[in-house]
């Protein structure tokens, strides 16, 4: 049965309360206001009539938005009897098919999911099993076990969580960034533990690897960090850092001979290289230290 669709003032549609999914102005978000501008809304929104009339918005957040920048007054909806508990599973459910997804934001939503989930009263099944991780893998791309690492991230101080979000909104060789697997081994720490972990990423511009981050757990646990450890630890060198260079290909052949052949590429490049020495030199005047 096809479910009807609306047309509802945008003004009488508020956010949904903790909103895990950011709204950015990137390139998806530009490219869905030019369709609204040109098209106007082709995919309806989901929204939950509330008890004083008005609505809440499920899935849609970046449509209403884009329709209160332009002025559009209203958006084609469907209205959706759910419970509280329903209204945050549709709600997480509909959001996770978005392309890119911060770690931040799917901590959260996981994190949601899973207790409305367990609120509903499905803590067991005629069987008697109890809930598990499991219970909101469907529909996802993400195994039980990166589930449970997403949601651990919510017992991360702010300043920890955006290095783990740094690998999504940043370029990995340019910006400091901290991957899931350590992140979650730092979770476990206390606040007091984790702002002294951060202060020591902070001085030494350097993220603990999985092996490293695991020790600082454990020594965490024990009562035994402090800076003088952390910072032996942070200094030892990993096996996946030995000095190397490392390039942005991309970057690099917007500014090569779009002619230009591969095998051809490194003496290009070296050849670039000497000759903007040569003038960074003249220019420094370095020919005539020599002389005096």
């Amino acid at each position: 049965m096809k479910e009807e669709v609306v047309e509802l003032n945008v003004k009488d549609i508020s956010d949904f309360p903790k909103h895990p999914f950011k709204i950015n102005n990137d390139l998806n978000y530009e490219e869905l206001k030019n369709s609204i501008i040109e098209s106007g809304v082709l995919v309806p929104t989901i929204v939950r009539k509330k008890e004083d009339g008005k609505y809440e918005m499920l899935s849609g957040h970046r449509r209403k938005k884009i329709c209160e920048e332009q002025g559009i007054k209203k958006i084609p909806c469907i209205v959706k009897d759910v419970s509280d508990e329903e209204a945050i599973i549709l709600m997480v459910d509909s959001n996770l098919q978005r392309d890119k997804i911060l770690p931040s934001e799917k901590a959260l939503a996981y994190k949601m999911k899973y207790e409305a989930i367990k609120h509903q009263g499905k803590t067991s099944d005629p069987l008697g099993s109890k809930l598990s991780i499991e219970d909101i893998v469907k529909d996802t791309n993400d195994s039980a076990t990166q589930i449970r690492r997403y949601i651990r991230l919510n017992y991360l101080i702010p300043e920890l969580l955006q290095l783990v979000d740094d690998t999504v909104l940043k370029d990995k060789r340019a910006t400091l960034t901290m991957g899931l697997r350590p992140a979650v081994e730092l979770s476990y720490l206390s606040k007091d533990d984790q702002e002294l972990v951060y202060e020591e990423i902070t001085y030494e511009d350097l993220t603990p690897s999985h092996v490293q981050a695991k020790r600082i757990r454990e020594l965490g646990e024990k009562g035994e960090l402090d800076s003088d450890i952390l910072e032996s630890i942070f200094l030892e060198q990993k096996p996946n850092q030995a000095k190397r260079l490392s390039f942005n290909e991309e970057r690099i052949r917007k500014v090569l001979p779009k002619d230009i052949k591969d095998y051809k590429i490194e003496d290009f490049i070296i050849k670039a290289i000497e000759s903007y020495s040569k003038t960074l030199s003249n220019e420094r005047g370095d020919s005539y230290d020599l002389d005096i």
